[in-house]
């Protein structure tokens, strides 16, 4: 093995991992185009799918966006708020980094059961109508968050996107058994 690679250890992500975006980018600062994410993410995905296939890829993106969903609540919100103080974190939380504008549908306390819309979603708002969901990114992202803050195992799963012809991205969130 060539001494300059780093142990697979080393190379998992930290939320260190982000570098001093202040430092590093003092003319250009946090902002770019919402088309330079999406460039980023489709082409990424899409030498995914032609190397591993449309599955793999897809369990791919929804294990990064549990990561980093995981990642984002841990750094960026309160976790020991109570759920609706915690929900209006986020929702603000959201807004605020633009990714999304979020909408919880249903919350059932009792069987973690929830259903909730992002609106104006990063991943695919304005997107052609595909008639497929896409934000397989954002599925992860939303049961990271979601078990970050109920310590519990959750699953989420795109029932509507905008590129399925939705004018908002719905989600359901299971826990599971």
């Amino acid at each position: 093995m060539l001494e300059f690679l780093k142990s697979e250890e080393d190379n998992r992500f930290s939320w260190d991992s982000i570098g001093s975006i202040e430092e590093g980018r003092t003319n250009l600062g946090e902002s770019m185009p919402v088309y330079v994410y999406r460039l980023f993410q489709f082409t990424i995905k899409d030498v995914l799918i032609e190397k591993y296939g449309k599955e793999n890829a897809i369990d791919v993106f929804r294990k990064s966006g549990d990561l980093a969903g995981r990642e984002f609540a841990k750094h960026m919100l309160n976790l020991d708020l109570p759920f609706n103080e915690f929900i209006s974190q986020l929702q603000e939380t959201l807004v605020e980094s633009k990714i999304g504008v979020l909408r919880v549908e249903k919350f059932d306390v009792e069987t973690g059961f929830a259903v909730l819309t992002i609106g104006e979603d990063l991943d695919c708002s304005g997107l052609p109508i595909t008639g497929e969901t896409v934000c397989n990114y954002d599925e992860g992202f939303l049961a990271g968050v979601l078990k970050e803050y109920t310590k519990k195992e959750y699953v989420v799963t795109e029932v509507d996107c905008w590129a399925s012809g939705a004018r908002v991205c719905r989600f359901e969130a299971k826990v599971v058994e």
